[in-house]
């Protein structure tokens, strides 16, 4: 591998490093029903994104919860040596994808069967830590 090659290759490793991620396949609700949770936590601090999953009510915040917990550990394996606390990771990005549907048969009426459709769907979390700059821009905003 050439010079060049190999730069460009540690320069996306490092920062690779700083991001984690973590992928729920075929989770089986609706897709419209997982984005209402999925954007009560898009861009919002990890300790307090794991807050409002907590004591949301809505049946997906529990996966969603379990899901970014797996991305923090995804990132605990990355950076052994950083703290949680001071890295400031939040929810980068979040984002719902229809999976497969379940095609049913229901009896209806005089012979006839009404189709059911069981939904799934796919569940994608990136995590990031903050840097200065981007923590004052995001307390200019929390303040206004």
């Amino acid at each position: 591998m050439g010079a060049r090659k190999r730069i460009t290759s540690e320069q996306n490793k490092e920062e690779k490093k700083q991001v984690a991620s973590a992928r729920l396949y075929n989770c089986p609700t609706s897709t419209r029903k997982m984005r209402l949770v999925a954007d009560l936590i898009r861009g919002v601090e990890v300790n307090r994104a794991l807050d409002v999953l907590r004591f949301n009510t809505k049946e997906p915040s529990k996966k969603l919860e379990k899901l970014l917990m797996s991305a923090i550990a995804n990132w605990q394996k990355k950076n052994e040596e950083a703290r949680i606390e001071k890295s400031n990771l939040f929810v980068k990005e979040i984002f719902v994808n229809q999976g497969r549907t379940l095609k049913r048969l229901r009896p209806a009426p005089q012979g006839r069967g009404y189709r059911v459709r069981k939904r799934s769907n796919h569940v994608t979390i990136i995590l990031d830590s903050m840097n200065t700059s981007q923590q004052e821009v995001v307390n200019q905003t929390n303040q206004q």
